[in-house]
């Protein structure tokens, strides 16, 4: 029963994940080539999501900016978990001036709210795409240090834990064969849910030109160019914002088929 709970959403953000790596051979038209001809043609049977300023099909420029944006906002998440659970859990495990010290940094980091903390990191270092990267990476790995270090300190005291040290195993063999195995489940769950957030993100910092930039297909951008023209030409920028409305959805159901799984 848990197994089925879990099936259907991991086929379809599996699905998702193989689309969005091809999506670049599967737009019917080229991404680049303008047409002012059929510039803000709206949505018909030859473009069903209409053109865009220059003539450019969205429906292609959608499917094609899925790449960018869904693979950033998992490179996001799987960098800043991946920092965060090594720091808090030898932070957990041994403790010391190091745990204080890395704890206290962490604690600044989670003072300030996360997304205006990464426009400024993005902003400080700008390089498109891979800096809003690094900052989303920067002021995100504090939650997961803390979820570890916390996860961590319940479970270091357990018998299977003293069994392993008098069997003479050494401090990185309990903490990535014991420790582990045994947390990995919440950090999963988390990290998760955090794929849509951390799509959104992506999105807002390419909105605010921190991110993605033009001509390059992202959601965020394409949102950002045809803002002025909302009200005129409203499928350019509604397109993209279904396409992060659908997506974020995906990953949070999937987020939520996870948690019910490691919690039944």
């Amino acid at each position: 029963m848990r197994t089925k709970k879990i099936l259907l959403p991991s086929i379809i953000v599996a699905a998702l994940l193989i689309f969005a790596f091809l999506s670049p051979m599967l737009t019917p038209y080229s991404i680049s080539n303008q047409n002012l001809m059929i510039a803000k043609t709206p949505p018909s049977f030859n473009h069903i999501m209409g053109t865009d300023i220059y003539g450019r099909d969205m429906f292609s420029r959608v499917i094609a900016a899925s790449r960018i944006s869904i693979f950033s906002a998992l490179a996001v998440v799987l960098l800043m978990a991946s920092i965060g659970v090594i720091i808090g859990t030898f932070c957990g495990y041994l403790g010391g001036i190091a745990d204080t010290i890395l704890m206290r940094v962490s604690d600044i980091f989670l003072a300030f709210p996360g997304i205006v903390l990464a426009i400024a990191t993005s902003g400080l270092f700008h390089n498109g795409i891979f800096g809003a990267i690094i900052a989303l990476v920067s002021v995100g790995w504090p939650r997961y240090a803390r979820l570890s270090r916390g996860l961590v300190l319940s479970t270091k005291t357990s018998t299977y834990i003293s069994a392993a040290r008098l069997s003479g195993c050494n401090t990185v063999q309990i903490v990535f064969t014991e420790i582990l195995p045994n947390i990995v489940g919440p950090i999963i769950v988390t990290a998760s849910l955090d794929i849509g957030t951390s799509l959104m993100e992506i999105s807002a910092l390419s909105f605010l030109g921190l991110g993605a930039t033009p001509p390059t297909p992202e959601w965020g951008s394409m949102i950002s160019e045809s803002r002025s023209l909302l009200q005129l030409t409203p499928w350019i920028t509604l397109s993209p914002g279904i396409a992060i409305f659908i997506t974020v959805s995906i990953f949070n159901i999937f987020g939520e088929s996870l948690r019910d799984y490691y919690n039944a």
